[in-house]
């Protein structure tokens, strides 16, 4: 039996999806948060610029966490949580609970779950884009 092995996230990987994320939140003119957490939901990198609305600093973990939970981007998962929707039930009991705003993004290498980033701050199509702007940058 063969196994394949990925290589996990780092530091400087972390490091560099939050500078990222915020020199593409900076050139919007918008302050934001940005969490990264690893594939067990443990914290890698975050920050908070004191310029930023206090709670996005929560927003932008919960946003990570439900990315990575979900190992979904939490922009694709809005319609989910309505009412009718395939999660309208889902339990919130859980470690953190889950935040379905867009802005949270599960991060892959080789085809495995790896770890999330979540940006908080701006306006969730915004979060989205920086989120994304970051998760280019690491590949």
């Amino acid at each position: 039996m063969s196994t394949t092995t990925v290589a996990p996230l780092t530091t400087e990987d972390a490091e560099l999806l939050v500078a990222t994320a915020r020199r593409a939140a900076e050139e919007a003119g918008v302050t934001v948060s940005v969490t990264v957490l690893d594939a067990g939901g443990h914290l890698l990198a975050f920050r908070r610029d004191d310029r930023a609305v206090l709670i996005s600093g929560e927003t932008s973990t919960r946003k990570a966490y439900t990315a990575l939970q979900l190992d979904a981007a939490t922009a694709d998962l809005v319609d989910a949580v309505q009412p009718g929707g395939l999660f309208h039930t889902l339990p919130t009991a859980l470690d953190r609970p889950l935040l379905f705003i867009a802005g949270g993004l599960p991060l892959h290498r080789d085809g495995r779950l790896i770890g999330a980033i979540g940006v908080g701050g701006g306006a969730p199509d915004q979060d989205h884009g920086f989120a994304t702007a970051a998760v280019r940058a690491l590949v």
